[in-house]
């Protein structure tokens, strides 16, 4: 009897040693790859090896999956969790693996202390920033253990899931998004309850060339690819021609490919010029996308005026305009969508994906750029390319709303009225950046966010304003259910308005934070995919000294924040005035002086050591330790 017993181990021992089948390694996520190192034979006896497992709890939202369980070596107690791991294994029919790692819990189980785990997997991420490679896979359990011997390794299926009295099904999509290739997928859960085996299944449904297949947006006509470069070669011959004719001085023309209405910045500039009733002639030029038709008279017209003007107003990327040579007497002048300085942008990502050719042309010809601060100067001539002498700190025109109170008053009103569902209600603001390269490839990771848990823990107080970035593809599909709680409100245009009417902000990397800190209120900073952000886009500063809120990495933390809102006030009054000079709403001013006076005045300020050795702006601001842009040395 000893004798089969110890030839039943023997076996065991050799199938864990068993080498894996040879994978294609492009094709196997497993960052936690073991080895069996057992050296006694009797420790890997069926019984002494056997997996005790139960799930507690399995959530489904959209295609990201949190698990909670329990899973133990019943003859093997064990207290210290560095001895313990825990993961998930997806295995599909050839055999090619994907391991999951869980997180220890400290759940006792008789003499097991450190039985818990828990886990969360994004299959819309999961296949190296993509989604779950089509095929069937089966979820097992793996549980590792050192004991003195070495590692006991074993897997099994997931075991019960909590009361089920049946087999259980989930399906939902995913998509991903890329320049050339939009694919969607269907995604399938099944449960077993006979055999307590749970499979995932993913199928594409759809691939589709963006480039192939645009479809115009309603109001506007897409242009043919062959004409716009047509249209690029006459727009450079006729600014070539029109460059023959003098410069009007008193000519200003605002351009943009991001709007058909005069907003934002362009906005408060205009209204600037009309209360001091000045000479000047102002044209606007504007589209709703770079890819919107332009008539052959409208290129001329364009021509024209980039060539005659005396100021030339951008607030975005205009591609149109980078291959000219800006003529002597003229001025671009970029004032960007964004304030501050935040994620790395242009030239500051040359090498990153998405980033610019270091040849590209692209930014490089602007004259003026606007910013808020001193402090991101250099910043901003990095990223656009142009020598910090051309970035003037005059401030940003539209923050200026955050200093009339009247003007705030009667957009607060209107929006009671165009928006009457926040009425009565404390507001949450969702407004993240997106993801991906570029337009073709912008996305956001909705189903990191879990509509169900957000409504039960926050409906009877607030509602819940969803403003996504107009380049995202992926739109939010909103539960039926919810819809008294959640509005999607991307389509309004100004979100300095929103912000005016926001109890608390959630963001992750976008700008909107610089000026929602002038309000001084609650932000949250929402950001589970932190660590796939940092590898693909970096910061201009260290992000969490940087921002100027509570940071949420998952659903509980973020629903705990937003249930008790928080403000570093101190934290807050640093990071405003280290990215505005100006706190006083005059910017538009500034700017329509310097107009009037050709940019003649000297805009340039310095950092400075006080006697305790306290970094400061010339003008007395302190200089946090995560701003700071030279050396602190100590005071002569």
């Amino acid at each position: 009897m000893l004798t089969r017993l110890k030839r039943r181990a023997r076996q065991v021992v050799r199938h864990l040693r068993r080498p894996a089948p040879a994978v294609d390694s492009t094709n196997v996520i497993d960052a936690n790859a073991v080895t069996n190192q057992l050296n006694e034979p009797h420790l890997a006896t069926e019984a002494d090896s056997l997996i005790k497992r139960h799930v507690t709890q399995l959530d489904f939202n959209g295609a990201y999956l949190t698990i909670r369980g329990q899973a133990w070596f019943e003859q093997f107690p064990e207290d210290d969790p560095e001895k313990i791991i825990k993961s998930l294994i997806l295995i599909d029919e050839q055999g090619i693996e994907i391991a999951i790692p869980l997180v220890n819990a400290a759940v006792k189980v008789d003499k097991f202390p450190q039985a818990g785990y828990h886990g969360a997997i994004n299959f819309a991420k999961l296949n190296h920033g993509k989604p779950l490679a089509p095929g069937r896979y089966e979820m097992r359990l793996q549980l590792k253990q050192y004991l003195p011997q070495g590692w006991l390794i074993r897997r099994t299926s997931i075991g019960q899931i909590g009361q089920a009295a049946k087999d259980l099904n989930y399906t939902t999509k995913m998509t991903s998004y890329a320049a050339k290739s939009n694919q969607t997928f269907s995604l399938i859960f099944e449960y077993q309850l006979a055999a307590q085996a749970f499979f995932v299944s993913s199928h594409k449904l759809s691939d589709i060339n963006p480039l192939e297949n645009e479809v115009a947006d309603a109001g506007y006509e897409l242009e043919n690819p062959t004409l716009r470069a047509l249209k690029r070669r006459l727009l450079k011959w006729w600014y070539r021609w029109y460059c023959l004719r003098p410069i009007k001085a008193d000519q200003i023309s605002f351009v943009s490919d991001s709007r058909t209405s005069i907003s934002g910045n362009f906005e408060f500039i205009y209204q600037t010029l009309q209360q001091d009733a000045t000479n000047f002639k102002t044209t606007f030029y504007l589209k709703p996308s770079i890819k919107a038709k332009k008539s052959f008279r409208e290129v001329r017209q364009l021509a024209k005026a980039l060539a005659t003007s005396r100021y030339i107003f951008l607030d975005d990327f205009y591609p149109l305009i980078y291959p000219l040579k800006i003529r002597e007497n003229a001025d671009l002048i970029q004032v960007w969508h964004a304030v501050g300085a935040f994620k790395t942008f242009g030239y500051s990502r040359v090498g990153m994906p998405g980033g610019p050719k270091p040849t590209s042309l692209n930014h490089r010809n602007y004259t003026k750029v606007l910013v808020s601060s001193q402090q991101v100067v250099d910043k901003y001539a990095e990223g656009f390319g142009i020598t910090d002498d051309k970035v003037l700190p005059l401030g940003i025109p539209r923050t200026d709303i955050f200093f009339d109170q009247a003007k705030q008053a009667e957009i607060k009103t209107r929006l009671q009225t165009e928006l009457p569902f926040i009425n009565g209600k404390k507001v949450i603001l969702f407004a993240p950046t997106f993801r991906g390269n570029g337009q073709q490839s912008a996305n956001y990771p909705f189903e990191t966010l879990n509509f169900k848990q957000l409504y039960d823990g926050l409906h009877e107080d607030y509602v819940f304003l969803l403003k996504i970035h107009p380049f995202v593809q992926n739109k939010p599909t909103i539960p039926y259910e919810y819809t008294d709680f959640f509005y999607d409100v991307s389509d309004y245009r100004e979100i300095n308005d929103l912000l005016l009417i926001a109890d608390q902000l959630i963001t992750d990397y976008s700008s909107v934070c610089f000026e929602y800190a002038l309000l001084k209120r609650p932000m949250v900073f929402f950001a589970p995919d932190l660590a796939d952000y940092m590898r693909s886009r970096s910061f201009y500063f260290d992000y969490f000294d940087f921002i100027p809120g509570q940071l949420a990495e998952n659903m509980p933390e973020l629903l705990d924040q937003l249930k008790h809102p928080k403000i570093d006030q101190t934290k807050v009054d640093q990071f405003v005035d280290y990215f505005f000079d100006d706190l006083d709403g005059q910017a538009s001013r500034r700017l329509v002086d310097a107009l009037n006076d050709g940019f003649a005045a000297s805009t340039a300020a310095a950092e400075q050591l006080d006697a305790d050795g306290q970094l400061r702006t010339d003008d007395g601001k302190v200089i946090p330790d995560w701003g700071r842009t030279t050396k602190k040395n100590p005071p002569a």
